[in-house]
């Protein structure tokens, strides 16, 4: 069969019970079935799927790898979006602690305090402003 090709099947009750599959409608049946075996092996209530004949299509069922590695991308995507929102509200800080004022300082390798002047705290009141535009949204 070709990758576009389905058969189509009927499954009936009998008057008496039994379960018959027919090429041909039945005539005399409690209760009808149209049950399409495509190449492909899938197996479906006709038109359910329709224009899914080929099987480079794309379905929505996914083996259990795709599923693991989805899974884990999207695991990833959230841990970066909550990383960044942590940088960005870290940069919110830095910017608010360089705006009001007072005095600033930053630590030197020796762990001594190195009091900011007012031309070293504008430049970097303008750093952090230039970063939260860039990377935060």
């Amino acid at each position: 069969m070709h990758a576009s090709y389905a058969i189509q099947v009927y499954k009936s009750v009998g008057a008496h019970g039994e379960v018959k599959f027919s090429q041909y409608p039945p005539q005399n049946s409690k209760k009808i079935e149209v049950i399409e075996f495509r190449s492909d092996g899938r197996q479906t209530d006709t038109g359910k799927m329709a224009g899914k004949t080929s099987t480079t299509q794309n379905t929505s069922t996914q083996s259990p790898e795709d599923q693991r590695v989805a899974q884990l991308e999207a695991r990833i995507q959230e841990q970066e979006t909550n990383a960044n929102a942590q940088r960005c509200q870290s940069l919110r800080n830095n910017l608010t602690n360089l705006t009001v004022g007072g005095r600033i300082y930053e630590m030197d390798t020796n762990g001594k305090r190195q009091y900011l002047d007012s031309r070293e705290i504008e430049v970097k009141r303008e750093r952090v402003q230039q970063a939260i535009t860039q990377y935060c949204s």
